[in-house]
């Protein structure tokens, strides 16, 4: 058994989703052959299960042409399994691989395939979970960000060049504007995400500093992107990004079900608000009912007597 494994590149350096998807193949079985897009230190596949590295030069983001590409390396090692990230590229290349493969399709899984075969995944928003069976010949996975840990094997994997595929979709890229943050939400293992609470835009300074000291990503409910009191792309819910970092601090946010959607698979959820009845407490693992001017200030203090960002 061979698996195709797309790998993205972000400003010169392979994400971290890319790198959990190459850990998450391995940990399958078989040669793991990574399709690179972009130029990158490809070092880091080796290092956590791919056998080769196919780096293709990348020019605008084309889900067509990559799916077409990664079909091509499947064919040239008689691959029966594609993996891809859950994240925003994957999420847009795995239905178009999927159908131009004739390939059964399980998204966002969370766990390696069982012994029957069946993966599993979240469905309702997180409420629940399904096991998928893939009937078909060749199969896609995309996996979950933050849901497999990746595992390091320690070995070197042998590197060539590829062409892209010719693409049958014409692509007009208008404007590119990547995130200007130097941890993305899908990458962070800490987020300090605030709401309305915070009253204003002049207040987020405590926020962004608690963040500072822990090494953690920021983020906001849609009510704050909405006013513009931050940029859309921290907006996390089931209309925005949804993450599973380690640790989800939200500060002055009601915990609305459309915002719960979003963090609900956070594997701790701790909960600032002057609200004791806040939905968000039924979701907390620890909540703190106080007011958020007094409360993030003194968590800033104590992170800096901590050094925990370091």
């Amino acid at each position: 058994m061979s698996t195709i494994v797309y790998v993205n590149t972000q400003k010169g350096n392979i994400n971290k989703a890319s790198l959990e998807a190459v850990s998450y193949a391995a940990q399958m079985g078989g040669e793991v052959i990574a399709v690179q897009f972009g130029d990158a230190d490809s070092a880091e596949l080796g290092n956590y299960g791919a056998d080769k590295v196919a780096k293709v030069a990348s020019a605008d983001f084309n889900p067509d042409q990559i799916a077409r590409t990664l079909i091509a390396a499947a064919d040239v090692n008689s691959a029966d399994s594609f993996v891809l990230s859950h994240d925003f590229s994957g999420k847009a290349v795995a239905p178009v691989l999927s159908a131009l493969a004739n390939a059964g399709l399980v998204s966002g899984a969370v766990a390696l395939p069982a012994e029957d075969g069946s993966i599993k995944k979240a469905v309702f928003s997180g409420k629940a979970f399904a096991h998928m069976k893939v009937n078909t010949p060749k199969k896609v996975i995309s996996v979950l960000p933050n849901s497999i840990e990746k595992k390091e094997v320690g070995k070197s994997a042998a590197e060539s060049s590829m062409d892209a595929a010719s693409s049958n979709v014409s692509l007009n890229v208008k404007e590119q504007k990547l995130e200007s943050a130097d941890l993305p939400l899908t990458e962070a293992d800490l987020v300090v995400s605030a709401g309305r609470g915070l009253k204003g835009p002049e207040n987020w300074g405590m926020i962004e500093d608690l963040a500072k000291e822990l090494g953690a990503a920021t983020a906001c409910s849609r009510p704050v992107s909405d006013m513009d009191w931050r940029p859309h792309h921290e907006h996390v819910g089931q209309t925005g990004v949804a993450i599973r970092p380690n640790l989800y601090i939200a500060v002055g946010i009601s915990g609305a079900i459309q915002h719960l959607a979003g963090v609900n698979q956070s594997k701790v959820i701790v909960v600032i608000n002057n609200d004791p009845e806040a939905p968000f407490f039924k979701s907390a693992d620890y909540g703190i009912v106080g007011d958020a001017f007094e409360v993030v200030p003194k968590l800033v203090e104590k992170a800096k007597s901590m050094s925990l960002g370091e």
